[in-house]
């Protein structure tokens, strides 16, 4: 369903143990991914940042993957389930949650064997890098669920770090279950940053160089 939906990856794994109390009977987590443009993507600069193609294409492939995760949702509802999609773009600005949606993607992704977290704090995928965007739908359907991906494959590779022009990212940690996202990335000099800089390309705050 998803597929036919749009998505070019899904998986399912078990992320329990990571709930909040509120989801707490949601264990299981189907994480969809969308492969962004490469001829986009490929048009943003190191030294000019990101386009206004690309942020019109950013926001339009997370309506995409809000509409299939809704699609999703509403199936496993009339199959008798429990399920909730977790917006693909949505900080909670909570102090304690700053920066966070209410269930983390990558993670998700992360536990459903889609890929790792790069250097950058992105999923990075076999197939497509991390030249992709992610939605969660978690679910008490007893789902068969696929293997997690444990490890980084990033090896000494730091061109995201050393691209950075904000200097959030610490460009040399290799990424392991467990390893909290401030280690990788400082989330506030990254938004802070893309606010700054950016504005021109559109009203909102994106950036994609270490894409």
């Amino acid at each position: 369903l998803l597929k036919e939906a749009g998505a070019d990856l899904v998986g399912f794994g078990q992320v329990a143990p990571w709930l909040p109390a509120d989801l707490a009977d949601l264990p299981v987590a189907i994480s969809a991914a969308v492969h962004l443009s490469g001829r986009i993507i490929g048009e943003i600069s190191v030294t000019d940042g990101p386009t206004q193609t690309y942020f019109h294409h950013y926001r339009t492939v997370n309506t995409l993957l809000d509409q299939m995760a809704l699609k999703a949702m509403l199936q496993i509802q009339r199959w008798g389930y429990e399920a909730l999609a977790i917006p693909a773009s949505q900080s909670m600005n909570e102090k304690e949650q700053r920066y966070r949606g209410r269930f983390q993607h990558r993670l998700a992704a992360t536990r459903a064997g889609l890929g790792w977290i790069g250097k950058n704090s992105c999923l990075v995928t076999p197939t497509y890098g991390p030249q992709v965007r992610l939605v969660t739908i978690l679910t008490n359907m007893p789902l068969v669920t696929d293997d997690p991906v444990t490890e980084s494959r990033c090896g000494e590779c730091r061109r995201c770090g050393d691209a950075c022009p904000a200097g959030a990212l610490a460009g040399n940690l290799q990424w392991t279950p467990g390893v909290e996202r401030e280690a990788l990335v400082d989330p506030s000099l990254c938004s802070h940053h893309m606010k700054k800089a950016y504005q021109h390309i559109g009203r909102g705050a994106v950036c994609g160089i270490c894409f």
